[in-house]
């Protein structure tokens, strides 16, 4: 695979911010200017192309002004290097900055000073890939308290070792890093609602994705970052991240389950959003992806999504858009569809259950299916799991007084199941 070409941090930093072209960026930092009280700076297309190329120039004082100012980055991060080293020395030509850092910097920061990397065997690649394949596995079964410090850790060397590497061994600590990264920020939004930390670790992610020149998995990545707008009811963003994520997949032979899993994101922000209309002809057309078919076999990463979690999907759609008893049998064939090992998303469908009985007016199987739900997340914590649970409780304020309402108010606000909660 050739080397990728151009400032990939910058581009990805671009297309998160929602910005699709070049055009786009260029138009946006000039409307930036004016709100920062910079006049008459106008940037064009040219010069955001410059900065994306493979050497980009270091940025005039307002340039860096704005640039700072709608990215949310630092230079470095954004792939430029000074032309001066730390000791004031003059280099013939502008350093490229090196991938290292952590989710905590804020960025892929530039490794300092003048020393020459130290070159890494051939293996490094592979091992590093292969703590990363745990830390895969690792996340169904693992409380996210203990795996998440474990991932950041990982990535932080990987960090180390991309300067280090060379040639495929590069291209695979890049993959792999990429791979760290996303499953940081699927913890951080997933299992501990932080959806700020898991934005910046979803851009190192499409960062180091940049470096691997690998769209499947850029793809994938730019998906994720759709979940953050989409769940705030912010449909013109999410739909944003999707265009982009749609076009990234275009580039490279994509399986049909990563084509129906796209379907399926995009559904859940209309969902969220308020369209369960457009979202469940999202999910029709990838469950005709999905019967179809096509020759190309899923990347070994995307063990998120079967068809099983795609009629998870759906089902809940179909109760938000009152489709009750359409809900209730999708739901159900999903329960007996799904794996032994899909603990997290079976106390999702147990509140979706809850949530589908609570609006039918049976509090009793409601809160059957909420103290289901209950029993799965005190073996497996997940947020979204009790997110489930708490909105079927509010679901259930009219029945408050009766005696299953009560019995699940003493699970749900027992001292056990309240520390948890308000800890993680």
């Amino acid at each position: 695979m050739p080397r990728p070409t151009g400032n990939v941090r910058l581009k990805a930093a671009r297309v998160a911010a929602g910005f699709n072209s070049q055009q786009d960026l260029a138009d946006a930092l000039s409307r930036a200017a004016k709100q920062i009280g910079i006049r008459g700076l106008s940037i064009g297309v040219r010069q955001v192309r410059r900065w994306e190329s493979d050497s980009p120039p270091w940025p005039q004082p307002d340039c860096q002004r704005v640039l700072v100012h709608l990215l949310g980055q630092s230079m470095e991060s954004l792939g430029f290097a000074p032309p001066w080293d730390p000791d004031g020395a003059q280099p013939e030509r502008p350093r490229r900055a090196l991938v290292a850092g952590s989710v905590t910097a804020g960025g892929l920061a530039a490794v300092p000073g003048h020393a020459v990397a130290t070159a890494q065997p051939a293996t490094a690649g592979a091992d590093f890939a292969a703590v990363t394949r745990s830390h895969r596995r690792l996340y169904w079964s693992v409380a996210p308290a203990k795996l998440h410090p474990a991932v950041l850790a990982h990535a932080t060397l990987g960090c180390a070792l991309l300067p280090e590497t060379t040639g495929a061994a590069r291209r695979t600590v890049a993959t792999a890093l990429a791979e760290s990264y996303l499953l940081a920020g699927r913890i951080d939004f997933f299992d501990r609602r932080e959806a700020s930390s898991a934005g910046d670790a979803f851009l190192l992610a499409l960062q180091a994705a940049g470096e691997a020149d690998d769209p499947l998995l850029g793809s994938a990545i730019i998906a994720h970052m759709a979940f953050i707008p989409g769940w705030a009811g912010d449909r013109d963003a999410a739909l944003e991240r999707m265009i982009a994520a749609r076009t990234y997949a275009r580039r490279a032979p994509a399986s049909a389950e990563l084509l129906a899993w796209l379907d399926a994101v995009e559904a859940e922000c209309e969902t969220r959003c308020g369209d369960a209309r457009t979202a469940l002809h999202l999910i029709g057309h990838a469950e005709d992806i999905l019967a179809t078919g096509n020759e190309h076999p899923s990347p070994e990463w995307m063990d998120w999504f079967s068809p099983a979690r795609l009629a998870a999907f759906k089902g809940n759609t179909q109760l938000v858009a009152g489709h009750l008893p359409q809900a209730r049998d999708t739901l159900l064939g999903v329960l007996d569809e799904m794996p032994a090992s899909e603990d997290k998303q079976r106390s999702v469908v147990f509140g979706d259950l809850a949530a589908v009985e609570a609006a039918s007016g049976n509090p009793e199987q409601a809160c059957g299916y909420a103290g289901q739900a209950l029993d799965q997340l005190a073996l497996t914590w997940y947020a979204t799991g009790m997110d489930r649970v708490r909105e079927v409780r509010r679901a259930l304020a009219p029945h408050q007084q009766e005696r299953c309402v009560r019995q699940l108010d003493d699970r749900l606000y027992g001292w056990t199941t309240t520390v948890s909660a308000l800890s993680r």
